[in-house]
């Protein structure tokens, strides 16, 4: 039976959960040194089957190595192959990946990119690690037990008013439709007139992991794409900020907006992002 449960629908079993980050940890730090050896600062791209290509090469070297290693944890997990997927995930656990979060950027040599994996149990992300190969960090979070960068518990700002914002949005996947896209200009338009300062880029974990660290203050998007989002929502909420849809619903996997932010600017937020979605 497909559900579609949202953050705060589950049991929680944090201590179980929290056995299963040092072996996540291993994998995606495996995976972080084959995309490392990878990574370079030029490239020949002529079309874009030759990109798409690099995006997919990519993908497959870093999933033989992660792969094994996450099934190993849990064997009886099923696997979300295709990690542009949106929508609700069938009852169980789920191993929900991107083996190159910002692959578009690792290929041209930008240097905004990562390893993600997050378990999904009955629909609601329950652990997640996120992990930046170029400067060695992990984020980590356990659904009812916190969120920490490198062993250190994170928070996410206090700012009282999104005039002093910086906020962030971008484009989940090339797939995205016209109407998603006008969608999109038009909350671009609303938050350019709200917040201090917009910044629109890709992917959404690395934007994500800045407002659950107080580094960034909200994030926002119109997409339901399941990798991009389950482990940034994890780090988000369990730092202590809210993740909701736009219209300040419970977000879940089938939602087709998506907005983090704090407590204190969630209320301003919903009011500007609800007429856009």
């Amino acid at each position: 039976m497909i559900t579609s449960p949202t953050l705060n629908d589950v049991s929680i079993d944090a201590a179980e959960d929290a056995m299963l980050v040092p072996g996540i940890r291993s994998a995606l730090a495996a995976a972080g040194e084959v995309l490392v050896q990878r990574f370079e600062s030029k490239t020949e791209f002529v079309t874009r089957d030759d990109v798409v290509e690099g995006i997919y090469a990519n993908d497959r070297a870093s999933l033989d190595v992660m792969r094994p290693a996450l099934t190993a944890l849990r064997p009886e997990a099923g696997w979300a192959e295709d990690e542009l997927e949106s929508g609700a995930l069938p009852d169980g656990e789920w191993w929900v990946t991107d083996p190159v979060e910002g692959n578009i950027n690792h290929i041209h040599g930008i240097a905004d990119w990562g390893v993600t994996a997050t378990l999904v149990r009955d629909g609601v992300p329950v652990v997640t690690v996120v992990h930046l190969p170029l400067t060695g960090q992990f984020y980590t979070a356990v659904r009812g037990g916190g969120a920490f960068l490198d062993g250190e518990r994170i928070t996410p700002s206090v700012k009282a008013k999104l005039d002093a914002a910086l906020v962030g949005s971008g484009q989940a996947s090339p797939r995205e439709t016209s109407e998603t896209f006008a969608k999109i200009a038009r909350s671009t338009e609303a938050m350019l007139n709200a917040g201090l300062v917009l910044r629109l880029s890709v992917p959404a974990t690395l934007q994500l992991i800045h407002v659950a660290t107080g580094r960034m203050d909200l994030f926002w998007q119109h997409s339901a794409v399941r990798s991009g989002l389950v482990s940034g929502a994890l780090l988000v909420s369990e730092a202590g900020g809210v993740v909701s849809d736009l219209r300040g619903g419970p977000w879940a996997l089938d939602s087709t907006g998506f907005l983090a932010t704090t407590r204190e600017l969630h209320g301003e937020a919903v009011a500007i992002l609800a007429p856009t979605a």
